[in-house]
């Protein structure tokens, strides 16, 4: 089901695309959210979850 996202596309910029890769590759656990609106992404949200050990 997953998607690849073309470079040329409308949808994320390349720049948006180096911040998301960017958000991914410095976390170790959470989720990041990508928010849509008309077709287009508005907005990115992470959330970090730090394990605390035992």
């Amino acid at each position: 089901m997953a998607k690849e996202i073309s470079m040329n596309s409308k949808i994320l910029k390349r720049s948006d695309l180096e911040l998301l890769e960017k958000l991914l590759s410095t976390m170790k656990y959470g989720s990041v959210i990508l928010v849509v609106q008309d077709g287009k992404i508005i907005q990115i949200e992470r959330t970090e979850k730090y394990r605390l050990k035992d």
